[in-house]
């Protein structure tokens, strides 16, 4: 079972587990501090969902022990549990990632970050067969209990019967990414469009393959570097290409104009230029399947994240994301993009497909 554990502030982490520091808390703090949450509770919940989502289980109200934990903790930490019941990986998370993520609200993300509850399953053991898209659903999760979801609900001129769906990573939109290539819809979920940089780094990447999350269907995920031969782990390691590359030409409606990479529409799969299939996998061995296994990859171009599935998706991702089109209008340029940084990839620039339509709205 993979358990990631909230991280506190050190000296406050080894004041609470002392026994002193337990005992003089209960007997003079307590009471102060009790008697202020009750006259500004609402401070203490700022970061909650109050009404669950689909998909979410039911919101539990803190107790008044726990509105004081939390008044001393910073405002919130990853938990995420994977565990195996059955024929199936049970996930549970709150969503929020296991490193400081980019300013939110900010200039171009108007939305803060709310704690979730998510209760997720995939198949323990998926079986093989033809692409999947994923549409409007997220792609799968992070082991941080942070949601793969790369597809935008922008669209050409605010109308998603056109077709013509921007890339948060294009050029168009600037959609508020922070330095992990992530950021917020309305509902308060943070989740990834690119590589999860902040998570990346925790592990030597480049050295291993490693496993950083799951799809919904069940395959394993992983970062963007990969045995040179898929099935032999004595060879030596790489960065793992993409097939996918844009358009020659011009765009046949909506926005008009050459291919350049601004919408989805822009890409098209090509078998014989890189590692990967339509779906951003391959099948090979890792370390935590010796015996291979098909896989996911995490890429530093498009798709980034991908965008199909090779088996049956779990009906729990499904009810995660609306229709496109909600969360209304972002406010306009200026200021700082996320926290301060521009996104690691696709930084910016002025929008070059769909010249002359109305800002991106949406999530």
């Amino acid at each position: 079972m993979i358990v990631l554990k909230p991280r506190g502030n050190s000296r406050l982490s080894y004041f609470l587990s002392n026994g002193l520091g337990l005992s003089l808390m209960r007997r003079i703090f307590l009471p102060l501090a009790l008697s202020v949450l009750l006259l500004n509770s609402a401070a203490a919940t700022a970061h909650e969902v109050e009404i669950p989502l689909k998909g979410e289980g039911p919101a539990v109200a803190p107790s008044a022990y726990e509105q004081l934990l939390r008044a001393l903790m910073p405002d919130a930490h990853a938990e995420a549990t994977f565990s195996v019941e059955g024929d199936y990986r049970i996930i549970r998370g709150n969503g929020y990632p296991d490193y400081t993520p980019g300013a939110f609200p900010n200039a171009h993300n108007p939305n803060a970050i709310r704690k979730k509850n998510y209760h997720l399953r995939v198949a323990l053991n998926p079986e093989l067969g033809s692409a999947r898209p994923t549409e409007r659903t997220p792609f799968g999760i992070a082991l941080n209990g942070v949601l793969f979801d790369p597809k935008t609900a922008e669209y050409w001129e605010s109308d998603p019967s056109s077709g013509w769906n921007y890339e948060a990573i294009g050029g168009a939109c600037q959609l508020g990414l922070d330095a992990s290539n992530a950021h917020v819809q309305p509902n308060g979920a943070y989740h990834y469009h690119g590589l999860p940089t902040g998570l990346l780094d925790k592990y030597a990447y480049r050295n291993t393959p490693a496993l950083i999350g799951y799809g919904a269907d069940g395959f394993p995920v992983y970062g963007p570097y990969g045995y040179e031969k898929a099935g032999e782990p004595s060879s030596s390691m790489r960065k793992l290409k993409s097939s996918y590359r844009i358009k020659s030409g011009t765009r046949p409606s909506g926005p008009g104009g050459a291919y350049d990479g601004v919408f989805t529409e822009d890409w098209s799969y090509d078998a014989a230029l890189g590692d990967l299939d339509e779906c951003n996998g391959r099948s090979g061995v890792t370390p935590e399947y010796p015996d291979g296994t098909y896989y996911y990859v995490i890429t530093d171009s498009f798709p980034y994240i991908p965008r199909c599935w090779r088996a049956a998706p779990d009906p729990s991702f499904s009810v995660l994301k609306g229709p496109p089109g909600q969360g209304g209008p972002r406010p306009g340029p200026g200021g700082p993009v996320g926290n301060g940084q521009p996104p690691r990839l696709g930084a910016g620039g002025p929008p070059q497909g769909g010249r002359g339509g109305p800002p991106c709205q949406g999530s």
